[in-house]
């Protein structure tokens, strides 16, 4: 179930429902996730290809990748063409993906997940989004979406699990292969899922 957290974790925003307000648009489009996935669970499982497609649809639109891969990228990124930076945001969304898709089939009821009301200090530039993910445990793991607002549309660019942020986690692991093999290889590698870049959360609610 940690992974599950993850896999449930970014991405989690769909059609512009209710683009003016942050909270809605991320419980609006869990309901949508879950009765799409409800609907056609065996059909998913027998085909996960057609799952990812159906993701690709909803997900996409409203995630600020390439911003993502930016923050990501950190210092890595600098004098990289943007066509660089956009060919990274796609196979790093791919790769999310994948793993979303895997996740999403496992969770049994869409009671699983509360999106919180917001809280403390939110901007255009900045707001951020807390749900608590329900475990086989019984205990519930937070896992906060980051979102900014970009040409009157929220989009999201960063999921916090368990207190670690993806985009932190990820641009650690990231550097480590640019640092080794060059930003060029480094992408080869990941194109072709050769990199699986892991969040690593606590122990605390198993």
């Amino acid at each position: 179930m940690r992974m599950l957290a993850l896999t449930l974790a970014f991405l989690l925003v769909g059609p512009a429902l209710a683009k003016d307000d942050p909270v809605e648009l991320i419980r609006q489009t869990t309901m949508e996730l879950f009765n799409l996935v409800e609907e056609n669970r065996q059909l998913y499982q027998e085909q996960p290809d057609l799952l990812r497609q159906e993701l690709e649809r909803i997900l996409r639109p409203n995630t600020d990748m390439v911003h993502s891969a930016r923050l990501v990228l950190g210092r890595h990124g600098r004098g990289l063409e943007r066509e660089q930076v956009e060919a990274f945001a796609e196979a790093l969304s791919d790769l999310l993906m994948r793993r979303y898709a895997t996740g999403l089939l496992e969770f049994r009821s869409r009671e699983q997940v509360e999106v919180l009301p917001l809280a403390g200090e939110n901007t255009d530039r900045m707001t951020r989004v807390r749900t608590r993910i329900r475990l086989d445990s019984g205990s519930r793991a937070p896992v906060d979406y980051v979102l900014r607002k970009r040409d009157g549309q929220w989009m999201v660019f960063d999921v916090i699990i368990e207190g670690i942020s993806y985009v932190a986690t990820f641009r650690n692991q990231i550097g480590e292969e640019i640092r080794r093999d060059g930003f060029d290889r480094m992408l080869e590698r990941l194109q072709a899922g050769e990199i699986e870049v892991e969040v690593e959360v606590s122990n605390s609610n198993a």
